[in-house]
């Protein structure tokens, strides 16, 4: 590990994602390491309180989690849980909302998790019916990325979830690297079954992550976006371009 990252001088790790990723996966993986603790979606109560949306277990969602958002930063860059080197935050994009403030950006390090429009659009409605281009979240993560580009003066790493999953070890290798920690082989594997770190929302969303012991080989999906979403492919496309020239090789 670079010896600029200790408990007394923690990595908080922001890992933004959109919605049906393999951001559980990805998290299960940073979990596994020695030295990181991780928190999943801690925007998700705020975000439904907000809006209101209606997502499985909404009630629950809220109950359980903190619904004001300025009491989430003050966790996510106050002292790591269990005195760890590394917090990984995993942080879904469509849970940013317009009021929230960015300020606090700068005490981490950001990181994006993209996948194509077309696997995630086609994978969201089935749960989803019709989402806006809010819901996907693509428009958000644009937006974060230009923030940490702009006031970082770097470009932050960008991982496409397919390389992940086809060459895992590879691309952890390089994302680490990236952010002068070592690579752990215990990032590749896992035991099967539900976290204690998991959220409430786990039941209605997880059940697939939870059979996995490990990232499994990308297989393409032929599903076409239905026609009446062609123009929300499309803004999604443009925004998932944007990102992707960026992506880790």
């Amino acid at each position: 590990m670079s010896s600029t990252i200790s408990a007394q001088h923690p990595l908080r790790l922001a890992m933004w994602s959109g919605p049906r990723n393999i951001s559980t996966a990805f998290m299960r993986s940073w979990e596994n390491r020695s030295d990181t603790v991780v928190v999943d979606e801690p925007f998700y109560a705020h975000y439904l309180a907000v809006t209101g949306k209606d997502h499985p277990g909404k009630e629950q969602v809220i109950a359980a989690g903190e619904t004001d958002w300025r009491q989430v930063v003050k966790q996510l860059t106050g002292p790591v849980p269990g005195g760890k080197a590394i917090y990984y935050q995993k942080l879904m994009t469509h849970h940013w909302l317009p009021s929230m403030g960015r300020d606090w950006f700068a005490d981490l390090r950001h990181c994006f998790l993209i996948r194509h429009p077309r696997e995630m659009i086609t994978s969201y409605i089935k749960i989803v019916e019709r989402p806006t281009l809010e819901d996907t979240g693509y428009p958000q993560q644009t937006e974060i990325f230009e923030w940490v580009r702009n006031h970082t003066g770097e470009i932050p790493p960008v991982i496409e979830s397919t390389s992940v999953l086809n060459e895992p070890e590879a691309t952890l290798r390089t994302l680490c690297e990236r952010l002068g920690i070592a690579f752990e082989p215990a990032m590749l594997s896992w035991p099967p079954g539900p976290r204690a770190t998991d959220g409430v929302w786990a039941p209605h969303w997880y059940a697939e992550v939870e059979k996995t012991t490990s990232f499994r080989p990308y297989r393409p999906k032929d599903e076409p976006v239905p026609a009446s979403l062609q123009s929300l492919y499309e803004e999604c496309l443009d925004h998932y371009e944007r990102l992707a020239v960026h992506r880790l090789a």
